[in-house]
């Protein structure tokens, strides 16, 4: 199952259906991780706090490249993998 995000982007104060573990890393996983390394559950709470429509994002990975953190900071992120297997079990996948 993937998460749907594409739908939902419109909607203010979505709230998730359903959360459970990745099992295997996925680009989407990694995705997730860096959102949530960040401290947002997606890129849809991410989008929704921040008043943004786009995330920046590497064009050879399609990975997140930068996010601002709540506390207004920024993290910056690889281009290359950064989620490891042993991180994968730690990132939770939300379904709307």
């Amino acid at each position: 199952k993937k998460p749907e995000v594409s739908g939902v982007m419109a909607k203010a104060n979505i709230k998730p259906k359903s959360i459970h573990e990745a099992k295997t890393w996925s680009s989407d996983v990694e995705n997730l991780y860096r959102f949530q390394q960040a401290g947002y559950r997606d890129e849809v709470e991410y989008k929704e706090v921040k008043q943004v429509d786009t995330v920046e994002r590497w064009p050879e990975t399609g990975f997140v490249k930068k996010l601002q953190r709540r506390d207004n900071t920024f993290n910056y992120y690889n281009k290359q993998r950064e989620c490891g297997d042993e991180e994968v079990h730690k990132v939770k996948i939300y379904v709307y």
